[in-house]
Protein backbone atom coordinates (compact mmCIF):
# COMPACT_ATOMS: atom_id res chain seq x y z
CA UNK A 1 0.00 0.00 0.00
CA UNK A 2 1.18 3.34 -0.54
CA UNK A 3 2.24 5.21 2.32
CA UNK A 4 4.16 7.94 0.88
CA UNK A 5 3.07 10.70 -2.46
CA UNK A 6 5.15 13.09 -3.30
CA UNK A 7 3.52 14.27 -6.71
CA UNK A 8 -0.17 14.63 -7.54
CA UNK A 9 -2.41 15.78 -9.75
CA UNK A 10 -5.31 17.83 -7.55
CA UNK A 11 -8.90 18.81 -9.20
CA UNK A 12 -9.73 21.74 -7.40
CA UNK A 13 -13.04 23.97 -7.92
CA UNK A 14 -14.56 26.80 -6.02
CA UNK A 15 -17.98 27.22 -5.00
CA UNK A 16 -20.26 28.93 -7.25
CA UNK A 17 -21.88 32.17 -6.24
CA UNK A 18 -25.69 32.38 -5.07
CA UNK A 19 -28.15 33.95 -7.28
CA UNK A 20 -29.26 37.17 -6.29
CA UNK A 21 -33.37 37.62 -5.77
CA UNK A 22 -35.32 40.14 -7.71
CA UNK A 23 -38.70 40.52 -5.12
CA UNK A 24 -41.42 43.77 -4.26
CA UNK A 25 -42.08 44.14 -0.77
CA UNK A 26 -45.71 43.43 -0.17
CA UNK A 27 -47.77 44.65 3.00
CA UNK A 28 -51.03 45.64 4.11
CA UNK A 29 -51.68 49.27 3.10
CA UNK A 30 -47.87 49.66 1.72
CA UNK A 31 -49.22 48.73 -2.18
CA UNK A 32 -45.72 50.66 -3.04
CA UNK A 33 -42.55 49.00 -0.49
CA UNK A 34 -40.31 48.96 -3.20
CA UNK A 35 -37.87 46.46 -4.11
CA UNK A 36 -36.47 44.32 -1.32
CA UNK A 37 -34.57 41.39 -3.41
CA UNK A 38 -31.22 40.79 -1.37
CA UNK A 39 -27.78 39.49 -2.33
CA UNK A 40 -26.51 35.65 -3.34
CA UNK A 41 -23.68 34.35 -1.40
CA UNK A 42 -19.86 34.54 -2.93
CA UNK A 43 -18.82 31.06 -3.21
CA UNK A 44 -16.12 29.52 -1.57
CA UNK A 45 -12.19 29.71 -2.24
CA UNK A 46 -9.90 26.28 -2.60
CA UNK A 47 -6.59 27.07 -0.54
CA UNK A 48 -3.56 24.98 0.56
CA UNK A 49 -2.15 25.95 3.15
CA UNK A 50 1.42 24.61 4.71
CA UNK A 51 0.99 22.31 8.17
CA UNK A 52 3.65 21.46 9.74
CA UNK A 53 1.45 18.27 10.76
CA UNK A 54 1.51 16.92 7.25
CA UNK A 55 4.30 15.39 5.72
CA UNK A 56 3.19 14.10 2.50
CA UNK A 57 0.57 14.29 -0.08
CA UNK A 58 -1.01 10.97 0.54
CA UNK A 59 -4.60 12.22 1.16
CA UNK A 60 -4.64 13.95 -2.78
CA UNK A 61 -3.53 10.59 -4.02
CA UNK A 62 -6.56 9.32 -2.96
CA UNK A 63 -8.73 11.81 -3.20
CA UNK A 64 -7.27 14.09 -6.08
CA UNK A 65 -11.16 15.93 -5.92
CA UNK A 66 -11.57 18.72 -4.15
CA UNK A 67 -14.52 21.24 -4.40
CA UNK A 68 -15.43 24.45 -2.03
CA UNK A 69 -19.23 24.91 -0.99
CA UNK A 70 -21.36 27.18 -3.37
CA UNK A 71 -23.11 30.54 -1.65
CA UNK A 72 -26.37 30.41 -1.05
CA UNK A 73 -29.47 32.50 -3.44
CA UNK A 74 -30.65 35.77 -1.92
CA UNK A 75 -34.11 36.22 -1.10
CA UNK A 76 -37.01 38.79 -0.52
CA UNK A 77 -37.09 40.86 2.69
CA UNK A 78 -33.29 41.74 2.22
CA UNK A 79 -32.48 38.38 2.99
CA UNK A 80 -28.93 37.88 1.39
CA UNK A 81 -27.44 34.36 0.78
CA UNK A 82 -25.44 32.91 2.59
CA UNK A 83 -21.56 32.42 1.83
CA UNK A 84 -19.50 29.91 0.26
CA UNK A 85 -17.23 27.92 3.17
CA UNK A 86 -13.73 28.55 2.18
CA UNK A 87 -11.93 24.45 1.80
CA UNK A 88 -8.03 24.98 3.76
CA UNK A 89 -6.11 21.79 2.05
CA UNK A 90 -3.46 21.35 4.18
CA UNK A 91 0.04 20.54 2.13
CA UNK A 92 3.62 19.80 3.63
CA UNK A 93 6.31 22.64 3.78
CA UNK A 94 8.11 22.85 0.61
CA UNK A 95 4.96 22.02 -1.94
CA UNK A 96 5.56 23.35 -5.16
CA UNK A 97 2.24 24.23 -7.20
CA UNK A 98 2.61 23.48 -11.03
CA UNK A 99 0.19 24.34 -14.21
CA UNK A 100 -0.13 20.81 -16.32
CA UNK A 101 2.33 22.71 -18.88
CA UNK A 102 4.76 22.91 -16.27
CA UNK A 103 4.83 26.55 -15.05
CA UNK A 104 5.93 27.35 -11.11
CA UNK A 105 2.33 28.98 -9.53
CA UNK A 106 3.47 28.86 -6.15
CA UNK A 107 6.41 27.36 -3.99
CA UNK A 108 5.26 27.64 0.00
CA UNK A 109 7.64 27.52 2.22
CA UNK A 110 6.93 28.20 5.78
CA UNK A 111 4.22 27.11 8.10
CA UNK A 112 1.01 28.98 7.40
CA UNK A 113 2.02 29.79 3.66
CA UNK A 114 -0.96 30.30 1.39
CA UNK A 115 -2.09 29.81 -2.25
CA UNK A 116 -5.77 30.52 -3.34
CA UNK A 117 -5.76 27.43 -5.62
CA UNK A 118 -9.17 28.87 -7.24
CA UNK A 119 -11.37 31.58 -6.28
CA UNK A 120 -15.30 30.96 -5.01
CA UNK A 121 -17.35 32.92 -7.64
CA UNK A 122 -19.21 36.45 -6.47
CA UNK A 123 -23.06 36.37 -5.85
CA UNK A 124 -25.42 38.17 -7.59
CA UNK A 125 -27.27 41.11 -6.52
CA UNK A 126 -30.61 41.56 -5.91
CA UNK A 127 -32.77 44.18 -7.25
CA UNK A 128 -32.80 46.01 -4.23
CA UNK A 129 -29.32 47.01 -4.72
CA UNK A 130 -30.01 47.78 -8.40
CA UNK A 131 -32.38 50.13 -8.03
CA UNK A 132 -32.06 53.89 -8.50
CA UNK A 133 -33.40 57.07 -9.10
CA UNK A 134 -34.34 55.97 -13.08
CA UNK A 135 -35.07 52.52 -12.38
CA UNK A 136 -36.56 52.54 -9.39
CA UNK A 137 -38.38 48.80 -8.84
CA UNK A 138 -35.90 46.63 -11.40
CA UNK A 139 -37.56 43.71 -12.49
CA UNK A 140 -34.74 41.60 -12.70
CA UNK A 141 -31.55 40.25 -10.67
CA UNK A 142 -28.05 39.44 -11.57
CA UNK A 143 -27.07 35.55 -11.56
CA UNK A 144 -23.76 34.45 -9.25
CA UNK A 145 -20.47 33.92 -11.17
CA UNK A 146 -19.36 30.26 -11.85
CA UNK A 147 -16.30 29.22 -9.36
CA UNK A 148 -13.12 28.67 -10.69
CA UNK A 149 -11.90 25.68 -11.68
CA UNK A 150 -8.26 24.50 -11.75
CA UNK A 151 -6.46 21.39 -12.81
CA UNK A 152 -2.58 21.83 -11.22
CA UNK A 153 0.21 19.58 -10.05
CA UNK A 154 1.67 19.52 -6.46
CA UNK A 155 5.51 18.64 -6.02
CA UNK A 156 6.69 17.96 -2.56
CA UNK A 157 10.37 19.22 -2.52
CA UNK A 158 11.51 18.59 1.58
CA UNK A 159 13.20 21.61 3.02
CA UNK A 160 16.15 19.73 4.02
CA UNK A 161 19.85 21.17 4.75
CA UNK A 162 22.06 17.84 4.47
CA UNK A 163 21.23 15.30 1.71
CA UNK A 164 22.38 12.01 2.01
CA UNK A 165 23.36 10.32 -1.46
CA UNK A 166 24.67 7.47 -2.67
CA UNK A 167 23.96 4.15 -3.93
CA UNK A 168 21.44 1.53 -2.64
CA UNK A 169 23.13 -0.11 0.96
CA UNK A 170 25.05 2.77 0.73
CA UNK A 171 24.35 3.04 4.90
CA UNK A 172 22.92 5.84 4.37
CA UNK A 173 19.10 5.21 6.54
CA UNK A 174 21.51 3.95 9.04
CA UNK A 175 23.76 7.35 9.23
CA UNK A 176 20.56 9.10 9.44
CA UNK A 177 19.12 6.32 12.20
CA UNK A 178 22.20 7.31 14.13
CA UNK A 179 22.25 11.05 13.92
CA UNK A 180 18.84 11.32 14.46
CA UNK A 181 15.64 10.31 16.09
CA UNK A 182 14.77 8.96 13.00
CA UNK A 183 13.90 5.25 12.37
CA UNK A 184 13.95 4.36 8.42
CA UNK A 185 13.35 1.08 7.40
CA UNK A 186 17.05 -0.88 7.08
CA UNK A 187 17.98 -4.12 5.61
CA UNK A 188 20.87 -5.71 3.97
CA UNK A 189 19.53 -5.23 0.25
CA UNK A 190 19.36 -3.24 -2.10
CA UNK A 191 16.43 -0.09 -2.88
CA UNK A 192 15.54 -1.08 0.91
CA UNK A 193 14.74 2.90 1.30
CA UNK A 194 11.84 3.72 -1.34
CA UNK A 195 10.85 7.21 -0.09
CA UNK A 196 12.89 10.27 2.03
CA UNK A 197 13.94 9.97 5.19
CA UNK A 198 13.94 13.07 7.45
CA UNK A 199 15.73 13.69 10.89
CA UNK A 200 16.56 16.45 12.79
CA UNK A 201 20.35 17.24 13.95
CA UNK A 202 21.64 19.29 17.20
CA UNK A 203 25.11 20.74 16.97
CA UNK A 204 27.75 23.01 18.20
CA UNK A 205 24.30 25.46 18.53
CA UNK A 206 22.66 24.51 15.45
CA UNK A 207 20.01 22.55 14.35
CA UNK A 208 19.14 21.34 10.88
CA UNK A 209 17.55 18.90 9.30
CA UNK A 210 19.10 15.71 7.22
CA UNK A 211 17.30 13.85 4.53
CA UNK A 212 18.35 10.30 3.04
CA UNK A 213 17.26 10.11 -0.47
CA UNK A 214 16.91 6.37 -2.41
CA UNK A 215 20.06 5.17 -3.90
CA UNK A 216 21.18 6.24 -7.13
CA UNK A 217 22.45 4.03 -9.58
CA UNK A 218 24.05 4.14 -12.95
CA UNK A 219 21.59 5.29 -15.99
CA UNK A 220 19.42 6.84 -13.52
CA UNK A 221 18.76 9.84 -15.57
CA UNK A 222 17.38 7.59 -17.63
CA UNK A 223 14.68 5.90 -15.49
CA UNK A 224 16.59 3.03 -14.36
CA UNK A 225 16.26 2.81 -10.33
CA UNK A 226 14.36 5.03 -8.01
CA UNK A 227 16.70 7.87 -7.22
CA UNK A 228 16.38 10.51 -9.79
CA UNK A 229 12.29 10.38 -9.25
CA UNK A 230 13.48 11.99 -5.61
CA UNK A 231 15.78 13.92 -6.48
CA UNK A 232 13.67 16.85 -5.87
CA UNK A 233 13.91 16.54 -2.15
CA UNK A 234 17.84 17.59 -2.36
CA UNK A 235 17.20 20.75 -4.89
CA UNK A 236 16.76 23.12 -1.61
CA UNK A 237 19.81 21.40 0.64
CA UNK A 238 22.54 23.16 1.75
CA UNK A 239 25.41 20.56 1.77
CA UNK A 240 25.24 17.20 -0.22
CA UNK A 241 26.84 14.33 1.40
CA UNK A 242 28.19 11.97 -0.62
CA UNK A 243 27.85 8.40 1.16
CA UNK A 244 30.29 5.65 -0.24
CA UNK A 245 30.06 1.96 0.36
CA UNK A 246 34.02 1.20 1.54
CA UNK A 247 33.30 -2.91 2.30
CA UNK A 248 31.13 -3.83 -1.22
CA UNK A 249 31.39 -6.88 -2.45
CA UNK A 250 30.63 -6.10 -6.16
CA UNK A 251 33.76 -6.60 -7.40
CA UNK A 252 33.64 -3.92 -9.97
CA UNK A 253 32.80 -1.20 -7.37
CA UNK A 254 34.87 1.19 -5.52
CA UNK A 255 34.24 3.93 -3.79
CA UNK A 256 35.99 6.07 -6.41
CA UNK A 257 34.01 4.71 -9.15
CA UNK A 258 31.01 5.36 -7.17
CA UNK A 259 31.49 9.06 -6.35
CA UNK A 260 31.89 9.54 -10.10
CA UNK A 261 28.86 8.02 -11.14
CA UNK A 262 26.58 9.56 -9.00
CA UNK A 263 27.88 12.81 -9.56
CA UNK A 264 27.19 12.46 -13.31
CA UNK A 265 24.28 11.24 -12.81
CA UNK A 266 23.82 14.50 -10.79
CA UNK A 267 24.80 16.04 -13.55
CA UNK A 268 22.38 14.82 -15.66
CA UNK A 269 19.52 16.03 -12.96
CA UNK A 270 17.47 19.41 -14.20
CA UNK A 271 18.43 21.66 -11.99
CA UNK A 272 21.74 22.36 -11.24
CA UNK A 273 23.55 21.21 -7.97
CA UNK A 274 26.98 22.30 -8.79
CA UNK A 275 27.22 25.03 -6.83
CA UNK A 276 26.28 23.21 -3.51
CA UNK A 277 29.29 22.16 -1.46
CA UNK A 278 30.09 19.03 -0.86
CA UNK A 279 30.98 16.37 1.58
CA UNK A 280 32.54 12.76 1.50
CA UNK A 281 31.49 10.13 4.07
CA UNK A 282 33.63 7.07 3.65
CA UNK A 283 31.04 4.61 5.55
CA UNK A 284 31.41 1.24 7.67
CA UNK A 285 34.83 1.82 8.23
CA UNK A 286 34.01 -0.70 11.35
CA UNK A 287 34.80 -3.45 9.10
CA UNK A 288 39.02 -4.06 8.68
CA UNK A 289 38.97 -4.56 4.65
CA UNK A 290 36.69 -1.19 4.50
CA UNK A 291 38.70 0.72 7.23
CA UNK A 292 41.52 -0.56 5.16
CA UNK A 293 40.16 0.70 2.21
CA UNK A 294 38.70 4.27 3.37
CA UNK A 295 42.78 5.33 4.43
CA UNK A 296 43.63 4.02 0.69
CA UNK A 297 41.12 6.25 -1.69
CA UNK A 298 41.22 9.64 1.10
CA UNK A 299 44.16 11.25 -0.10
CA UNK A 300 42.77 11.48 -3.96
CA UNK A 301 39.87 12.53 -2.68
CA UNK A 302 41.33 15.19 -0.85
CA UNK A 303 43.39 16.13 -3.95
CA UNK A 304 39.96 16.97 -5.21
CA UNK A 305 39.11 19.48 -2.96
CA UNK A 306 36.71 17.06 -0.51
CA UNK A 307 36.27 17.36 2.76
CA UNK A 308 36.73 13.18 3.67
CA UNK A 309 35.19 11.68 6.76
CA UNK A 310 35.63 8.27 7.92
CA UNK A 311 32.84 6.64 10.11
CA UNK A 312 31.02 4.06 10.84
CA UNK A 313 26.88 4.03 11.48
CA UNK A 314 26.80 0.79 13.30
CA UNK A 315 30.07 1.38 16.13
CA UNK A 316 29.48 5.03 15.45
CA UNK A 317 32.76 5.89 14.72
CA UNK A 318 33.49 9.28 13.21
CA UNK A 319 29.65 10.67 13.96
CA UNK A 320 30.32 12.90 16.18
CA UNK A 321 32.66 15.06 13.61
CA UNK A 322 30.46 14.19 11.04
CA UNK A 323 27.58 16.34 12.90
CA UNK A 324 29.84 19.30 14.02
CA UNK A 325 31.53 19.15 9.75
CA UNK A 326 27.99 19.04 9.11
CA UNK A 327 27.08 22.33 11.41
CA UNK A 328 29.72 24.27 10.37
CA UNK A 329 28.99 23.90 6.74
CA UNK A 330 25.20 24.65 6.64
CA UNK A 331 25.59 27.67 9.12
CA UNK A 332 28.04 29.23 6.40
CA UNK A 333 25.66 28.29 3.50
CA UNK A 334 23.42 29.79 5.79
CA UNK A 335 25.08 33.00 6.37
CA UNK A 336 25.95 33.44 2.53
CA UNK A 337 22.35 33.68 1.58
CA UNK A 338 20.70 36.95 1.16
CA UNK A 339 18.46 38.09 4.25
CA UNK A 340 14.88 37.01 3.72
CA UNK A 341 12.98 40.56 2.89
CA UNK A 342 9.37 40.49 4.75
CA UNK A 343 6.85 40.01 1.47
CA UNK A 344 6.05 43.01 -1.19
CA UNK A 345 2.96 43.45 -2.65
CA UNK A 346 3.88 45.18 -6.51
CA UNK A 347 1.63 47.28 -7.54
CA UNK A 348 1.32 47.36 -11.12
CA UNK A 349 -1.20 50.17 -12.27
CA UNK A 350 -3.39 50.41 -15.10
CA UNK A 351 -2.22 52.16 -18.37
CA UNK A 352 -4.35 55.70 -18.55
CA UNK A 353 -5.19 54.05 -22.33
CA UNK A 354 -5.96 50.79 -20.73
CA UNK A 355 -10.01 50.23 -21.63
CA UNK A 356 -10.65 47.02 -19.93
CA UNK A 357 -11.37 44.84 -22.95
CA UNK A 358 -10.12 43.91 -26.10
CA UNK A 359 -11.74 43.41 -29.77
CA UNK A 360 -10.68 41.48 -32.76
CA UNK A 361 -12.05 40.34 -35.74
CA UNK A 362 -11.99 36.53 -35.68
CA UNK A 363 -13.88 34.35 -38.52
CA UNK A 364 -16.15 37.32 -38.99
CA UNK A 365 -17.22 37.35 -35.86
CA UNK A 366 -16.28 40.19 -33.77
CA UNK A 367 -14.73 38.81 -30.32
CA UNK A 368 -14.86 40.93 -27.00
CA UNK A 369 -12.24 39.65 -24.53
CA UNK A 370 -11.80 41.33 -20.88
CA UNK A 371 -12.53 40.42 -17.07
CA UNK A 372 -15.68 42.71 -16.78
CA UNK A 373 -17.54 42.10 -19.95
CA UNK A 374 -17.28 38.23 -19.69
CA UNK A 375 -17.87 38.81 -16.05
CA UNK A 376 -21.51 40.74 -16.66
CA UNK A 377 -22.58 38.30 -19.42
CA UNK A 378 -22.31 35.14 -16.66
CA UNK A 379 -24.30 37.50 -14.59
CA UNK A 380 -27.05 37.67 -17.14
CA UNK A 381 -30.51 36.20 -17.25
CA UNK A 382 -30.99 36.01 -21.15
CA UNK A 383 -34.86 35.00 -20.64
CA UNK A 384 -35.47 38.47 -19.13
CA UNK A 385 -35.66 41.22 -21.11
CA UNK A 386 -34.90 43.99 -18.62
CA UNK A 387 -32.02 42.58 -17.43
CA UNK A 388 -30.65 41.99 -20.85
CA UNK A 389 -31.40 45.47 -21.85
CA UNK A 390 -29.30 46.51 -18.00
CA UNK A 391 -26.46 44.62 -20.02
CA UNK A 392 -26.24 47.12 -23.46
CA UNK A 393 -26.30 50.05 -20.77
CA UNK A 394 -23.31 48.61 -18.81
CA UNK A 395 -21.52 47.91 -22.26
CA UNK A 396 -22.29 50.86 -23.81
CA UNK A 397 -20.70 52.88 -20.91
CA UNK A 398 -17.62 50.32 -21.12
CA UNK A 399 -17.18 51.79 -24.45
CA UNK A 400 -17.47 47.97 -26.05
CA UNK A 401 -20.02 49.69 -28.59
CA UNK A 402 -18.38 52.09 -29.60
CA UNK A 403 -14.61 50.08 -30.03
CA UNK A 404 -17.16 47.71 -31.93
CA UNK A 405 -17.97 51.19 -34.24
CA UNK A 406 -14.38 51.85 -34.60
CA UNK A 407 -13.26 48.15 -35.28
CA UNK A 408 -15.75 48.95 -38.61
CA UNK A 409 -18.36 46.39 -37.30
CA UNK A 410 -21.50 47.35 -38.42
CA UNK A 411 -25.77 46.42 -37.28
CA UNK A 412 -26.37 42.62 -37.79
CA UNK A 413 -23.17 41.92 -37.53
CA UNK A 414 -22.13 38.65 -35.23
CA UNK A 415 -20.32 39.33 -31.76
CA UNK A 416 -18.93 36.69 -29.15
CA UNK A 417 -18.25 37.90 -25.42
CA UNK A 418 -17.31 35.14 -23.59
CA UNK A 419 -19.63 31.68 -24.51
CA UNK A 420 -22.45 34.19 -26.19
CA UNK A 421 -22.81 34.68 -29.09
CA UNK A 422 -25.47 37.65 -30.53
CA UNK A 423 -26.58 39.50 -33.46
CA UNK A 424 -25.17 43.14 -32.54
CA UNK A 425 -28.14 45.79 -32.79
CA UNK A 426 -26.01 49.61 -31.23
CA UNK A 427 -28.42 51.62 -29.47
CA UNK A 428 -26.98 55.36 -29.83
CA UNK A 429 -23.49 55.54 -31.54
CA UNK A 430 -23.50 59.01 -34.04
CA UNK A 431 -21.43 56.63 -36.34
CA UNK A 432 -24.34 54.97 -37.03
CA UNK A 433 -26.51 58.17 -37.32
CA UNK A 434 -27.79 60.30 -40.39
CA UNK A 435 -27.87 63.89 -40.83
CA UNK A 436 -26.40 66.71 -38.62
CA UNK A 437 -23.97 65.72 -35.84
CA UNK A 438 -25.67 64.73 -32.71
CA UNK A 439 -28.81 63.81 -35.08
CA UNK A 440 -30.40 60.31 -35.05
CA UNK A 441 -32.51 59.30 -38.23
CA UNK A 442 -33.67 56.37 -36.38
CA UNK A 443 -35.34 58.88 -33.87
CA UNK A 444 -37.15 60.78 -36.51
CA UNK A 445 -41.08 59.93 -36.43
CA UNK A 446 -42.58 61.59 -39.64
CA UNK A 447 -45.69 60.40 -38.74
CA UNK A 448 -46.43 62.39 -35.67
CA UNK A 449 -46.02 66.67 -36.27
CA UNK A 450 -43.67 68.48 -33.87
CA UNK A 451 -44.61 70.53 -30.80
CA UNK A 452 -44.35 73.53 -32.21
CA UNK A 453 -46.46 71.87 -35.42
CA UNK A 454 -49.22 70.82 -32.77
CA UNK A 455 -49.14 74.19 -30.97
CA UNK A 456 -49.63 75.94 -34.00
CA UNK A 457 -52.52 73.78 -35.31
CA UNK A 458 -54.09 74.65 -32.10
CA UNK A 459 -54.16 78.14 -32.51
CA UNK A 460 -55.34 78.53 -35.70
CA UNK A 461 -58.31 76.37 -34.25
CA UNK A 462 -58.84 78.52 -31.20
CA UNK A 463 -59.03 81.55 -33.71
CA UNK A 464 -61.04 80.15 -35.88
CA UNK A 465 -63.93 79.64 -33.13
CA UNK A 466 -63.42 83.52 -32.22
CA UNK A 467 -64.14 84.36 -35.93
CA UNK A 468 -60.53 85.37 -36.77
CA UNK A 469 -58.45 83.31 -40.24
CA UNK A 470 -54.73 82.66 -39.84
CA UNK A 471 -53.21 81.51 -42.78
CA UNK A 472 -50.96 78.28 -42.03
CA UNK A 473 -47.85 78.44 -43.04
CA UNK A 474 -47.05 77.08 -46.52
CA UNK A 475 -51.28 77.61 -47.37
CA UNK A 476 -51.68 79.33 -50.83
CA UNK A 477 -52.60 83.55 -50.25
CA UNK A 478 -54.94 83.18 -53.50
Amino acid sequence: MTTFVDRVVLHAAAGDGGHGCASVKREKFKPLGGPDGADGGNGGDVVLVVDHNVTTLLDYHFHPHQKATSGKAGAGDMRNGAQGHTLELPVPNGTVVLSQGGEVLADLIGIGARYVVAQGGRGGLGNAALANPKRKAPGFALLGEPGQSADIVLELKSVADAALVGFPSAGKSSLIAALSAARPKIADYPFTTLVPNLGVVQAAGTTFTIADVPGLIPGASQGKGLGLEFLRHVERCSVLVHVLDCATLEPDRDPLSDLDAIEAELEQYKTSLSDRPRMVVLNKADLPEGHDLADIVTPELEERGYQVLTVSAVSRLGLQELTYALAEKIKAFRAAQPVEQATRIVLRPTAVDDLGFTVALEEDVYVVRGTKPERWILQTDFNNEEAVGYLADRLARLGVEKALAEAGAEPGVAVQIGEVVFDWQPTLLEEFASGMRGVDSRFEDHSRPRAGQRRMEKDIRRAARLGIHVEAPGEDES
